[in-house]
């Protein structure tokens, strides 16, 4: 159906696609998967029109195909379901499907909500989900505004008359296994109407629901399976070059934590979210919050965060009570956090590397009241040196950079800072193995320091690997305890035993 071949593409003189070539069939499931940065999503943005290529070429049914803009590709039956949501939350559900197609509803410069009310119902019969298509888009969770993403690429059905080519940009990055489940369910039923195009780092789900599988490598396509003739540890070991570490989150260097108590929360509460909360966390030790969504766990790292401060109860820090009333508060008491979405809260996107990393303490680069650009750079430099991180300099704005490099920048800003404490919510979400592996070095590396570190996790597995110990929390309550010393982690059964 849909051909690249030979794509090449640069961004700043720096090549993010080197004679790039996939095949789309008929009726398929195409799995991309590759390290942050390999130049999956470039490639996904070729084929949506919103890239032009430098080199190469595109075919469509063998035909040559010029996508000058996402127009272009939609005329053609391609559509895009992308990562970060393209969704605008103040719009109503009907009004995001048809956005930019309006104009069929209207009669005399006045929209007929009754027809694209009715007409968004039968988009979202498609994929079997009942949504009020009249509700805004920032009313609904996260999971049903990736089924509307997909219902509006179905829209695109009633204006072509071939079969439909949708690209899947990490849809499954914050949905939890039961959202998962639905989605793949969805695109199954649909693969008679149209192929898939599906970009995941999570390995498993890319087995499980594709047909083929393309792997990428700095720029390049370095191999192409069958999804049944290869397993998840080889894949992993052909896209970042070795095998998967049996000690994957580094337990031989959890060490045990000092014995000062750096964060003392006792009988904290805000009021419909948590309450009666004790925690401790000492320096050097990683305490993970293992819970389901609605458990209150993400409330109260915002509450020791400064972002939602609590109700009643005592915060300490260093045996100092504390009340913040804001994250700035938090700042100046040496807590860092690094969010779950950070590009909307960990990183002012269109500033550089540089920038970023000084952004929380500018008295590092100041002198008398002006920002030195020279020890700004030579500072950033350090960090990129320090951390690995890929770029062609550190006037590269981070938008620029993969999920992995992003999360480097926001980890080098906190120790910058020389944070204490620090807060990681959901610290390795949408990154590759390989740069996962890269961040949990540096956890290591922050708890040996004494940093004291407060997680928490996309997954069970990732909680108890690399914490100290598991703070378990249902409905707003600790609901258990359970130490995780290195080589005698608690199971993960006993956890979701505490967790439901």
């Amino acid at each position: 159906m849909l051909t690249a071949n030979g794509i090449c593409k640069s961004f700043a003189g720096v090549p993010a696609l080197k004679n790039v070539s996939v095949e789309i069939r008929p009726n398929e499931v195409v799995g991309l998967i590759g390290e942050n940065g390999a130049g999956k999503s470039t490639l996904m943005r070729v084929l949506a029109g919103t890239h032009q290529p430098d080199g190469g070429a595109l075919l469509l049914d063998g035909k040559p195909l010029r996508l000058r803009h996402a127009a272009d590709a939609a005329a053609q039956g391609i559509g895009m379901v992308f990562q970060e949501q393209s969704l605008l939350l103040n719009l109503s559900v009907a009004e995001n499907i048809y956005l930019g197609q309006e104009d069929q509803f209207l009669r005399f410069g006045i929209v007929n909500w009754k027809a694209m009310h009715a007409a968004a119902r039968r988009q979202l019969a498609k994929i079997g989900v009942d949504i009020d298509v009249r509700a805004r888009a920032s009313e609904l969770t996260f999971a049903a505004r990736q089924m509307v993403e997909l219902a509006k690429a179905l829209t695109l059905e009633e204006t072509v008359s071939r079969p439909l080519v949708i690209l899947l940009d990490e849809p499954t990055s914050v949905l939890g296994a039961g959202d998962i489940k639905v989605l793949f369910d969805r695109v199954r039923a649909l693969k008679s109407r149209a192929s898939f195009v599906f970009v995941s780092h999570r390995l498993d789900e890319v087995l499980e629901i594709s047909d083929r599988v393309y792997t990428m490598k700095d720029g390049e396509v370095v191999a192409e399976h069958r999804a049944d003739a290869i397993t998840g540890p080889e894949l992993h070991e052909i896209m970042v070059g070795r095998g998967l570490q049996a000690s994957y989150y580094k337990e031989d260097r959890q060490h045990p934590p000092r014995d000062d108590i750096i964060v003392d929360a006792r009988k904290i509460s805000h009021a419909g979210h948590f309450s009666q909360v004790d925690l401790q966390i000492r320096a050097g030790e990683i305490l993970g919050i293992a819970g389901v969504v609605g458990s209150g766990r993400e409330e109260v790292t915002r509450a020791i965060g400064g972002f939602l401060p609590h109700d009643s109860g005592t915060l300490s820090i260093r045996g100092e009570r504390v009340r913040f009333r804001s994250p700035q508060d938090a700042v100046r008491r040496g807590i860092g956090y690094v969010p779950r979405e950070r590009r909307v809260e960990g990183l002012v996107m269109f500033l550089s590397i540089a920038e970023n990393i000084t952004l929380a303490d500018l008295s590092a680069v100041t002198r008398r009241g002006a920002i030195s650009h020279g020890r700004e750079r030579r500072l950033a430099l350090d960090w990129i040196r320090r951390l690995r991180i890929k770029a062609p300099g550190p006037e590269i704005a981070c938008r620029k950079l993969s999920g992995g490099n992003q999360q480097k920048v926001v980890l080098a800003r906190w120790m910058t800072a020389g944070s204490r404490i620090l807060i990681l919510d959901h610290p390795t979400r949408g990154l590759d193995v390989g740069a996962k592996e890269e961040v949990y070095e540096l956890v290591r590396e922050l708890s040996g320091d004494g940093v004291a570190i407060l997680l928490i996790s996309d997954t069970l597995e990732e909680t108890i690997g690399l914490s100290h110990r598991v703070m378990v929390m249902r409905d707003g309550e600790v609901t258990a305890h359970f130490d995780a010393p290195a080589g005698a982690k608690p199971d993960q059964v006993d956890l979701v035993r505490a967790m439901v």
